[in-house]
């Protein structure tokens, strides 16, 4: 039996105790300077708030979610589509850890948010699709589960295009539409615009996206941020929903390069599980971050792909900017002459596209276990759980894949990526051109038109550069904020490179970023005043 004793008031150290719990009860901890810790923070700020007492995880997540709570759907943004209610208990273990003398990951307490195709055990993955609504995968994706090993707590899941079907917009058949946290009726584009206009609006200090054609590089130039696809296979798909696994590509999506690079330093690798990351197993660099110079553009030769970068064809306030960064990059150093592909647009469009969602949706619901809800996506036509903006979609993949096998051995096979023939000579043609022409890397705006209207998104699609190129020659790119049109609509610029040049273009797009600082919040969401 414990002594009574030990529990007395007369006891003068419980009688310091009580004082100061009593305290700390009765006193009300000032709010969090959200200027300061959290709108536009960076993951080594907070983190360095952190480590200087200078606030608490759990202070910064819960600012976080009282920013989700008070602006996603009272604006209409709608970003988010589920907070995740083990974020405040992650953020306390943190602390405690952290109290202890415990190491932590590299990305301790960065609060992410991920895009709504992302495999997560604890959370809903939709896909954006009525069809998987409720759905909780039995295991996290590869780059959710790397993150969080890291110290990186998911903070909330964010919307998208229904089955990522869509580079325009971001509508889904489980949560509806999204915004552009800039100009709420202009579209975020599409698919990942839940986790660009998150992450705009400072929901979330970063966050994860995937991209097929555009939908991490799109959304990231209409909101201002730094998107990067990867080459393929450098980079693991494991656990993302899939619109066409050959092309697939996850990453981040920040509001600084050097975020970017910070994520990408973990979320990179190889992936047993993925086996396209066969080919990028030893390609990996050490450090990322280390490629991150201010004079990184010095004395480097970059090319303007002439295609993707035409007056002509594009919107005059874009161009314009575009000819600005142009000059900009030229006056920090770098030799900047036109460059073209010969051939490019008959290697394009030598049959290097082929339908393949049927089959790796397949592949994705046997990974759900027991617990899937279909077997076959295709089942979504027969009850009708689909969205208005997808039916025509889904109807042509019935008719391209009346049956599930894989691409390559179709009557007309459509190789993987690796076996080719069409794609890999488009790779090899844009590799020679780069060659002969002597270039590190080759530039042109990541969208020819400001963001569209959100009610006329669709028909007023135009100047997607994304799509094409980078994605058929599994090459890398990075877009990066170029400034602004119409006083307020974001613009972005691409920076693409050789395979596995991910180092230098981490390093052109800090040098340009921090030599221009174009990024500017969007001032529909400031800091909360201290009582909302």
């Amino acid at each position: 039996m414990k002594n009574p004793q030990s529990f007395s008031l007369a006891n003068p150290v419980v009688v310091l105790l009580t004082l100061i719990l009593g305290f700390a009860a009765c006193t009300q901890a000032p709010p969090i300077d959200e200027d300061q810790f959290v709108v536009e923070a960076t993951i080594a700020g907070l983190q360095t708030a952190i480590l200087n007492e200078q606030t608490t995880c759990r202070e910064i997540v819960q600012a976080y979610l009282d920013r989700i709570e008070a602006y996603d759907q009272s604006t209409g943004l709608n970003a988010i589509t589920e907070i995740n209610p083990r974020a405040l208990a992650k953020a306390d273990s943190i602390d405690q850890a952290i109290s202890a003398g415990e190491e932590q990951g590299s990305l301790f307490c960065a609060p992410i948010l991920v895009k709504d195709n992302f495999d997560t055990h604890d959370m809903v993955t939709t896909g954006g699709s009525i069809a998987l609504a409720g759905s909780i995968p039995p295991d996290d994706a590869f780059m959710v589960r790397r993150i969080r090993e890291e110290g990186a707590i998911v903070i909330a899941k964010t919307n998208m295009a229904e089955w990522a079907f869509s580079p325009r917009q971001s509508v889904s058949s489980s949560y509806d539409t999204t915004a552009n946290a800039y100009a709420l009726d202009r579209t975020p584009a599409g698919s990942s615009g839940g986790t660009a206009s998150g992450v705009a609006a400072s929901f979330g200090v970063a966050g994860l996206g995937s991209d097929t054609g555009n939908s991490i590089r799109g959304p990231s130039s209409h909101l201002s941020l730094a998107g990067i696809r990867s080459t393929i296979g450098l980079t693991s798909r494991d656990g993302v929903v899939p619109l066409s696994f050959d092309r697939d590509i996850a990453g981040p999506m920040t509001r600084t390069v050097e975020d970017a690079a910070r994520i990408f330093n973990v979320v990179a690798g190889y992936d047993p599980a993925d086996f396209y990351t066969e080919a990028g197993r030893d390609r990996k660099e050490e450090d990322y971050t280390a490629f991150l110079d201010t004079n990184a553009v010095q004395g480097k030769r970059l090319g303007i792909l002439t295609s993707h970068a035409n007056p002509e064809r594009a919107d005059s306030a874009v161009y314009a900017l575009f000819e600005e960064a142009a000059e900009e990059l030229r006056s920090m150093g770098a030799e900047v002459v036109d460059f073209e592909i010969e051939g490019m647009r008959e290697l394009m469009s030598a049959g290097n596209w082929c339908n393949r969602f049927r089959y790796d949706m397949h592949q994705y619901l046997l990974s759900l276990g027991e617990d899937a809800p279909m077997s076959d996506v295709l089942e979504t036509l027969e009850t009708g759980a689909y969205g208005a903006d997808v039916e025509r979609i889904l109807n042509v993949i019935a008719e391209e894949e009346p049956e599930i096998i894989h691409p390559a051995e179709r009557a007309e096979p459509c190789p993987d990526f690796a076996d080719h023939a069409g794609r890999q000579a488009l790779l090899a043609a844009v590799v020679g051109a780069m060659d002969e022409a002597g270039i590190d890397a080759f530039i042109f705006p990541s969208w020819s038109y400001p963001p569209a209207p959100l009610d006329n998104a669709n028909e007023e699609y135009r100047g997607d550069n994304s799509q094409g190129l980078i994605p058929a020659a599994g090459l890398p790119a990075i877009t990066v904020p170029m400034g602004f049109t119409n006083g307020n609509l974001p613009a972005g610029l691409q920076i693409a490179g050789r395979p596995f040049s991910e180092g230098l273009l981490f390093g052109l797009a800090y040098a340009y970023e921090q030599g221009t600082h174009h990024r500017r919040p969007p001032e529909l969401f400031p800091p909360l005043a201290p009582d909302q």
